[in-house]
């Protein structure tokens, strides 16, 4: 299991964004953030660190970071000395009767985990508070999307959070690879539909970091 290093005290940002997503997380969803230190790799089991093929520092690092929250959300669910490793189509392999998703930017890692039950599937993404760049924007929006009531400043960075949380949630239900264009955002509505038939309800913070979860129920309504 991953090393047992003691963790330094929380760096300006972490406690603020973690009231943040407990704020929007539901009910029986727990999730979690991390800024991504140096050493983080250390956090990842054996076998987590056979599975994830990058070699890069930065990329090990934050998959240590993203793994050493949801141990401890695992862990406060009753579930402790289990492995996350990564599947090859990258996503995470979650213990039995459970479910969650992991993500991070350049500098922040973050985590939801829950037991199966009324939610079937999550996908979580974080990003920078900062304008998505126009080119980017290009590649993301749809003439389907809808931006409702988001600032124009983060409307951008905020429809490419849901998508990508949208995609990882839907992903294990159906195991196909799905574009930004096969996916339609309604943050008015706070869901989003799929080419293949999925609904994905949506929550999101805006403050410190962009964060989007998205979530499939046990019944889509």
């Amino acid at each position: 299991m991953p090393a047992a290093n003691p963790s330094p005290p929380d760096l300006p940002g972490e406690t603020s964004l973690a009231r943040a997503l407990a704020a929007i997380a539901p009910y029986g969803v727990h999730t979690g953030c991390r800024f991504i230190r140096e050493g983080d790799e250390t956090h990842l089991s054996p076998e987590e660190a056979r599975s994830i093929p990058a070699r890069r520092p930065a990329m090990r690092r934050a998959s240590g970071a993203a793994r050493w929250i949801a141990h401890r959300l695992l862990a406060d669910i009753g579930i402790k000395n289990v492995a996350i490793p990564r599947a090859p189509s990258g996503a995470p392999v979650w213990p039995d009767g459970t479910i969650g998703s992991l993500a991070h930017d350049d500098d922040m890692a973050v985590a939801a985990v829950a037991r199966i039950g009324q939610i079937v599937s999550l996908g979580i993404d974080v990003e920078p508070a900062l304008p998505l760049p126009d080119d980017i924007f290009a590649l993301v929006a749809t003439g389907a999307d809808r931006m409702g009531s988001a600032g124009q400043r983060l409307a951008g960075r905020l429809l490419f959070a849901a998508k990508e949380a949208v995609y990882k949630a839907v992903y294990p239900l159906d195991h196909q690879v799905l574009g930004y264009e096969d996916i339609a955002v309604d943050l008015k509505a706070d869901r989003a539909t799929t080419t293949t038939g999925r609904r994905v309800s949506l929550v999101y913070c805006t403050a410190p970091r962009v964060v989007v979860l998205g979530y499939v129920g046990g019944v889509e309504d």
